[in-house]
């Protein structure tokens, strides 16, 4: 695929317009000359791709224009993380963590920017089907089908975000900027399966195959569109205690089914190669005008859009201070507090692991390592600048997120860039792997197929280099593996959630002794805060003040 660049301008909710931004990677870089709007453009084919990179663009801003975004925000309810960041930060995280907004008073508007840019996001795709028909496509090879199914996965995407967070939300179909009351939860995944359903019918199995993901990683396909539908109906069941409308078990099954039949797809033989962290060494920094060599940098890492990722969000390293937000803004978070120890970067040291989790791996389990930076059991603790790090940090536990941790040369120099001038907030550009094929395999013998032993054996096996203790399938069973398996992948809260209410509030029960700013602190959750938001998560309250009354804060906020 050509590689382009370039800016549209669509009309956007909240007065946010569509601005493109330069890339440098992936089929995300697209440029123009010129500038178009709504009365002018949606006219060829070649109009509805530039579209549709804007609706991939819109997607992307939910996890590059800095809010709480969706990975920090559903890790730190999670089991296995604490909100943490610095001693003297505000105490959002901590709200968050905790379920109370006694922790935090004044954090009223703690998702602005999501919501915000989430409805921005859902603007440009129903932007591009309400001019589906308007459009002149090709009468030989056509993409018609495949960029609508494209971008019904995307709203499908961002509307199972939403309806997750805030529970009843305002639903548009149409390109409007009106003030909508919330709607009911059903009604929200009725859009979802329906925009799933439209995906998997229509964009052909070869649409983007894996032989050329060089050229087309970062793209939906039928397959990512039948993972979601698995995962939404997984959810909706689990959480709603009743089936859903437009989708039954039997197809989600089946869609998990296509996938692994497919042949697409397989695991990557070692788990830590499939993260750049887990996968790194420490090598020096390169020299003025040149470029590292990050093979050795990441010398087994199995790459961007290996044969194991199904779906995953795209960013670049080429994000600025100048509105080009285009990197994963939300990765410096995890590095450690303001600590370079190669080959992991520092960052603001939030998501310090939960000790009592660590603890739940058993021995042989390859993923503990691959998962986890061990401070003391690593080195790092006796590095020359880590008391000062340590003295800085709220809720140390003595555990780091290894998966999503920032990379750094062996002098300290951020590595994301190449040539040792990227700046480590923003430059960070790592995946962000939404749905891998182990979870396709756990999701399908969940679902009660018929290879269900053999999907969990194949899974465990891999964890455990071949030599897997043997369990026999059952639903608690694959809930325990997906704690290990998906761990900060932005899954386990939800997984939690899907189990019940009270059945994750006692689950996430906590008591744990940390150390903030060097001091004895402990991290104290109790199941009655998170029962009594049902899991769902504040409400902006300016957003409510804007509407005039008509949105209604979420109970328990």
């Amino acid at each position: 695929m050509e590689k382009k660049k370039f800016n549209i301008l669509l009309a956007g909710v909240l007065s946010l317009g569509l601005g493109m931004t330069s890339c440098s990677e992936s089929f995300l870089d697209v440029e123009s000359k010129t500038e178009s709007n709504t009365e002018t453009f949606y006219k060829t084919e070649s109009d509805a791709y530039r579209a549709l990179i804007g609706c991939y663009d819109g997607w992307r801003q939910t996890s590059s224009a800095m809010g709480v975004g969706f990975y920090l925000g559903s890790e730190v309810m999670s089991y296995e993380c604490f909100g943490a960041t610095g001693n003297g930060d505000g105490r959002a995280y901590q709200a968050i963590d905790r379920f109370d907004i006694a922790q935090s008073p004044a954090d009223l508007n703690m998702y602005e920017t999501d919501w915000k840019n989430y409805y921005a996001a859902v603007y440009r795709c129903n932007e591009l089907i309400a001019h589906e028909e308007q459009i002149q496509w090709k009468e030989e090879g056509s993409m018609h089908s495949t960029y609508m199914g494209e971008c019904r996965t995307i709203r499908a995407l961002l509307y199972f975000d939403m309806v997750r967070l805030w529970g009843n939300i305002p639903l548009f179909e149409v390109p409007v900027n009106e003030n909508r009351p919330q709607v009911s939860a059903d009604e929200v995944y009725a859009l979802i399966f329906s925009d799933l359903k439209y995906a998997i019918e229509n964009i052909p199995a070869d649409a983007y195959p894996k032989a050329d993901a060089a050229n087309n990683d970062g793209h939906v396909t039928k397959y990512a569109a039948e993972a979601l539908l698995a995962r939404a109906y997984l959810f909706y069941t689990g959480y709603y205690g009743k089936e859903p409308t437009g989708v039954t078990k039997a197809e989600a099954l089946a869609a998990c089914e296509d996938i692994i039949a497919s042949g697409e797809f397989s695991l990557i033989p070692e788990f830590k190669n499939l993260w750049p962290a887990a996968s790194a060494a420490v090598v020096d920094a390169p020299a003025e005008g040149e470029k590292a060599d990050m093979t050795k940098l990441l010398n087994t890492y199995a790459g961007d859009g290996n044969a194991e990722t199904i779906l995953a969000m795209k960013f670049t390293s080429s994000q600025d201070y100048n509105g080009n937000n285009d990197g994963n803004r939300w990765q410096v978070m995890l590095g450690m507090r303001s600590l370079n120890a190669a080959p992991y970067g520092k960052g603001w040291g939030a998501l310090t692991v939960n000790p009592a989790f660590v603890n739940e791996f058993a021995a042989g389990d390859t993923r503990k390592a691959a998962s986890i930076i061990d401070m003391a059991g690593e080195g790092i603790t006796s590095d020359d600048e880590w008391a000062a790090s340590y003295k800085d940090q709220r809720e140390y536990t003595g555990y780091a997120v290894k998966k999503y941790s920032p990379l750094c040369f062996a002098d300290g120099t951020s590595a994301s860039k190449e040539d040792g001038s990227g700046d480590f907030q923003i430059s960070n550009h790592q995946d962000y792997v939404l749905i891998r094929y182990a979870d396709v395999l756990l999701m399908a013998a969940e679902l009660g197929s018929s290879n269900a032993q053999a999907y969990f054996n194949e899974v465990r096996n891999r964890a455990f280099g071949g030599n897997a203790p043997a369990v026999t399938v059952s639903k608690e069973n694959i809930m325990k593996e997906r704690k290990f398996e998906f761990c900060f992948e932005s899954i386990n809260y939800w997984d939690l959630l899907r189990q019940g209410v009270d059945a994750a509030a006692n689950q996430l029960v906590t008591n744990i002794k940390v150390y903030s700013g060097g001091n004895e602190d402990a991290v104290v959750i109790t199941a009655d805060k998170m029962k009594s938001t049902n899991g769902l998560s504040q409400i902006p309250y300016n957003q409510i003040t804007l509407s005039g009354g008509t949105l209604k804060q979420n109970q328990g906020w």
